[in-house]
């Protein structure tokens, strides 16, 4: 059987692209055709350098163009202390009013030179959950949902952390805490309800995990508003499902409330559609109130009474965090957040 030799040529590996060095503050000082140091205040905002408009702008074009990003670690290093605030995403779910508020914050720390990053510390708990966050060397950390104790802000203030920021029921020693009056929510809702001639209080408890740090309180409010007087408060447990609202509603005649609570504006949307659909009339039959003052609340029908919270401003907790890093060595700060103003609309 004859062979046939077949030469195969010898094709050119395929050319590998070489890397592309990465550019340097020198390279956007000579394309922007300034010093390094003035590239490095107007990158880092510094502040104690008057630096013209035209030149600032000759330098972020320059940083553009090229693709320049500061080198975090670099500038850390200068400063003593890295630019990150880590916030932990919360272990409890939240509602949009926190959602919105925390955006605000996010924007407010990016506008003062921060880096913000979320951080999932999906069952991790409380001084756990610290030792995690404290590996990343954040120079401030802010915990939006109670989850921390004294030693975690310990830990965090021992691996440098310059700034520990709560926002919860209550003040956590060592850290800046900001304490929002979810007891005066309730008391809010309690004393309308009351005054409207309403008796027979049914106050709405989520089954979600967590959100006893909120619950808690609110109950305790309703409880406080009609101490002493002829009205009665039901705790009706309710988990944030079509099912459970249907399950609480078709018990209502057994219950005989004239009026409920229901925790938040969601809370409340989903038990009042659960009334209306079995015949409950609203407010004639029972009154509903919630909180957060949402916008859909506004837009039902009946329109939502709720309670409206006043929360910090975004950019007022930013500056708070601002001056902590910068001077960390001043006593942790406690503000008290009160605002919580009933709404009366038409479903009370």
């Amino acid at each position: 059987m004859p062979y046939v030799m077949v030469q195969i040529p010898n094709s050119a590996a395929p050319a590998v692209p070489q890397p592309r060095s990465v550019p340097t503050s020198a390279d956007v000082a000579r394309l922007a055709g300034v010093s390094r140091a003035t590239v490095s205040y107007v990158l880092n905002n510094t502040s104690a350098v008057r630096i013209s408009e035209p030149t600032r702008r000759r330098v972020h074009e320059a940083a553009k163009e090229l693709g320049y990003v500061p080198h975090a670690a670099a500038r850390s290093l200068r400063a003593g202390h890295s630019r990150l605030v880590l916030m932990p995403a919360p272990s409890v779910p939240i509602g949009p009013l926190y959602s919105q508020f925390i955006n605000e914050l996010q924007w407010a720390l990016s506008r003062l030179d921060y880096t913000v990053v979320q951080y999932a510390s999906v069952g991790l708990r409380s001084d756990e959950a610290a030792r995690a966050w404290a590996e990343l060397r954040p120079a401030a950390v802010l915990v939006p949902v109670d989850g921390i104790g004294p030693e975690g802000v310990a830990v965090l203030k021992r691996s440098g952390a310059r700034a520990v920021v709560t926002l919860g029921a209550e003040r956590i020693e060592g850290a800046h805490s900001l304490i929002v009056d979810h007891m005066g929510v309730g008391r809010a809702a309690g004393a309308h309800l009351y005054a409207r001639g309403r008796r027979r209080i049914g106050v709405v408890v989520p089954e979600e995990q967590g959100l006893n740090v909120f619950s808690g309180p609110r109950l305790a409010g309703v409880r406080d508003a009609v101490e002493g007087t002829d009205a009665s408060v039901t705790v009706l447990p309710l988990a944030y499902e079509e099912e459970s609202a249907a399950r609480l509603a078709a018990r209502w005649p057994e219950l005989g409330l004239d009026s409920v609570f229901a925790f938040n504006d969601e809370y409340a949307m989903l038990l009042m559609r659960a009334l209306q659909d079995i015949g409950v009339s609203v407010p004639e039959d029972t009154a509903v109130v919630g909180a957060d003052d949402l916008l859909l609340g506004r837009l039902l029908r009946p329109s939502l009474s709720t309670v409206h919270i006043e929360l910090p401003a975004g950019r007022d907790l930013a500056e708070l965090v601002d001056r902590a890093v910068r001077n960390p060595g001043t006593d942790a700060e406690t503000h008290h957040v009160h605002g919580a103003t009933l709404v009366h609309r038409d479903s009370s």
